[in-house]
Parts: C-alpha cells; structure tokens; sequence
C-alpha cells in the first residue's frame, strides 16, 4: 500500500527542481503524493467499506491540490508540463 523508500528516491530524481533537492520542492512532494493516492485508490477499490483509508486519501488529494494550486499560481509552464507528465488532467 505505502510506496518504498527506492521508489521515492526514483520520483525525486526524475522530477527534482534543483541539483541539491531532496524530495522537498513542490513538484517532487506532488509526484510523491500523485503515487500514494494511485495506490490508496487501488486500495479503495477492492476495500470500499474502509472509511479510515479513504479519510487518508481525501487528505492526500487535497494536499496535492494545494501545492498543484502554488505551482500553477508561481509557473503556469511548469505546471502544466507537471500535469503533463503525470498524467493529471485528460
């Protein structure tokens, strides 16, 4: 359910803003963030009666709305390349 410290490091390598960043800039949280919640729905789907999970994964989605919000009001190019990239919006 929760996603390995390798896969981490790999979503923080692959969408890192700078050379020394460590998972702590936006787009690395909102990569983190976007794997947690395609795992906990995943979850959900076989498990629909867990309300604990679900309480989780609504405090994840709205996490990530927030910080999808500070990038697109900071950068709109480099939110919408984000978007993008993850597969976000259709």
């Amino acid at each position: 359910m929760s996603i390995t410290k390798a896969k981490t490091a790999e979503l923080v390598k692959s969408y890192k803003t700078t050379d020394t960043d460590n998972g702590g800039s936006a787009e690395a949280q909102v990569a983190i963030l976007t794997e947690r919640i395609r795992n906990l729905t995943d979850h959900m789907k076989a498990n629909h009666k867990d309300q604990h999970s679900k309480r989780g994964l609504l405090l994840m989605v709205n996490r990530r709305k927030k910080l999808l919000a500070y990038i697109k009001k900071n950068d709109v190019a480099k939110y919408e390349e984000l978007i993008k990239k993850l597969g976000l919006r259709k």
